[in-house]
């Protein structure tokens, strides 16, 4: 079994099941990277303490989205949390998933490049 505590686990429940409209946007796109890539991105996934909007383990990578009330000092620990444990993490912004979901996808594609096979 893992270190996830108990109260994350069922927190990750919760937002599985109440994502916001861009959390489900960008997962209908992450899903499709999964089907023809062979990626393994999950949703609302407990990472040690934490919840990541989307993660895929094997490369490493963390994407979160992002409303008005993130990006203070919470969010650099988080990041700075996720980096120690040799996670990347992308930061986007409802309003880009929502706007620009193509470079959204870009972004998100050019951080995956070389760790593709």
């Amino acid at each position: 079994m893992t270190d996830i505590a108990p109260q994350t686990r069922a927190n990750a429940r919760r937002l599985r099941a109440e994502m916001t409209p861009q959390e489900r946007k960008l997962w209908m796109q992450l899903r499709d990277l999964n089907h023809r890539l062979g990626l393994h991105f999950r949703r609302q996934a407990p990472v040690g303490r934490f919840i990541a909007d989307f993660v895929d383990f094997r490369r490493r990578l963390v994407i979160e989205v992002d409303g008005g009330l993130h990006g203070g000092p919470e969010d650099t620990a988080r990041d700075a949390w996720f980096q120690g444990q040799g996670f990347t993490v992308l930061r986007v912004w409802n309003s880009d998933v929502d706007g620009n979901l193509e470079g959204v996808m870009q972004l998100v594609l050019d951080a995956l490049e070389g760790g593709l096979e």
